[in-house]
Parts: C-alpha cells; structure tokens; sequence
C-alpha cells in the first residue's frame, strides 16, 4: 500500500486559469501537475494543482492566479 503524504490542492474559479498556470508553470520550472479536483473538495472548475507540501513553500511566492489553496493528505 502506498504511503500517504501532504499535499497542497491549488484550485481556480475557471478551466483557463487552471492550463495558463500549468504553462506559466512549465516556465518558471514550478512542480507539480494538473489533477481532477478531489471530491472532498468543493471548489473551482474541477480542475486543480497538486503539490508536495515542500514544494509549496519553497515556490508560495510565485503561485498566483488561484481560488483557493487546500491541505489534503493524499
């Protein structure tokens, strides 16, 4: 069984934000990637980005252009 670990679910309130951070990501070299949002959460377009809690705050300051930001162990 796979190990469970935290990550940040970074939401956006339209389809479009979520592929222009995606490519604004590949860019500036921020990891990461596109996932469906979790049912859990109950936000946005149904899009999100999924990140490593380490990787969050190592990149927090040039992550822009969300709706929300969400802690789930995953």
């Amino acid at each position: 069984m796979r190990e469970k670990k935290l990550y940040r679910i970074i939401t956006f309130g339209k389809t479009t934000d979520a592929f222009a951070f995606e490519k604004r990501s590949m860019v500036e070299k921020i990891p990461g990637r596109i996932i469906p949002l979790p049912v859990r959460i109950s936000a946005g377009c149904g899009l999100a980005w999924r990140m490593t809690e380490e990787e969050y705050e190592k990149y927090s300051d040039k992550i822009t252009g969300f709706e929300g930001i969400f802690t789930l162990e995953m």
